[in-house]
């Protein structure tokens, strides 16, 4: 068995598509001995970036380029998707508060990824936007 496997796939815009991201990270967990509750956490922030980055992007036909690179100490994923960026800063921090008092509800996103990871990086420009998410597996 290798030290290290990677996964590299670009989903099209179709109904439930980050089921199939998930499902090749869990192939890899399985192949790599990694139990189904360490790697728990990583299947919602696949679907949260992947669900993000082709409702987010402005892309007309978005696709998402999504790797896996994966160890028996940490999981990396990284979500890239070729639309028109944001400014990160100018994201609102989502208040509960706030939240609750109102329709709009949505817009946890990217607070739900960063509390989640070990490591989280984001960079966003007019040629798309990338995130990569570390999470610690031992």
């Amino acid at each position: 068995m290798s030290d290290k496997l990677k996964l590299k796939m670009t989903l099209p815009n179709i109904a439930d598509i980050e089921l199939l991201a998930i499902e090749g990270m869990n192939f890899m967990a399985r192949h790599m001995g990694i139990s189904d509750g360490k790697i728990g956490e990583a299947r919602l922030l696949v679907a949260e970036a992947v669900i993000n980055a082709l409702e987010h992007s402005g892309q007309k036909n978005p696709r998402v380029q999504v790797e896996f690179t994966m160890n028996q100490e940490n999981l990396v994923i990284f979500i890239r998707d070729f639309g028109k960026g944001f400014n990160p800063a100018d994201v609102e921090e989502p208040d509960i508060n706030k939240k609750l008092g109102s329709v709009h509800k949505r817009g946890w996103g990217l607070k739900l990824m960063k509390s989640m990871s070990d490591d989280f990086r984001l960079e966003s420009d007019e040629k798309g936007t990338k995130i990569t998410i570390t999470k610690k597996l031992q």
